[in-house]
């Protein structure tokens, strides 16, 4: 328990990570309609789409620890930059493989944070 515990934290901080990286190159107020939007939807998530997000949250698990890696051994900050940069193409690339629009994924990865059984069932979801 305390490994999925800890990967849906690497997990999230990846796609809070991806999120802050996107956030950045979009327009400040649509990103406030978009995350109010996205509360709003946060219990409205259906199995498949919880399934996918358990699914694209090891993949990204998987890749923040090598970004990770290779962010800290990048030298300078336009090569630190071309590494996040990289990350976050890499990440939205795997949420969108898995079937599930980024916002959506930053909102369900939102939504477990404050939800403590919407974590469990993902969780059961991964294990699976």
């Amino acid at each position: 328990m305390k490994r999925m515990t800890a990967l849906f934290s690497a997990a999230l901080l990846s796609a809070g990570l991806m999120s802050a990286t996107a956030h950045a190159q979009e327009d400040t107020a649509a990103n406030a309609s978009v995350s109010a939007e996205a509360s709003v939807q946060t219990q409205d998530f259906s199995d498949a789409q919880l399934q996918q997000f358990a699914d694209a949250s090891q993949e990204i698990a998987v890749l923040s620890q090598e970004y990770t890696e290779r962010l800290q051994a990048a030298e300078g900050e336009e090569a630190q930059q071309q590494v996040r940069v990289e990350a976050n193409e890499e990440m939205v690339s795997v949420v969108e493989e898995s079937g599930l629009e980024v916002d959506t994924f930053n909102a369900i990865g939102q939504a477990i944070q404050q939800d403590p059984e919407l974590m469990k069932r993902v969780q059961e979801m991964a294990q699976s």
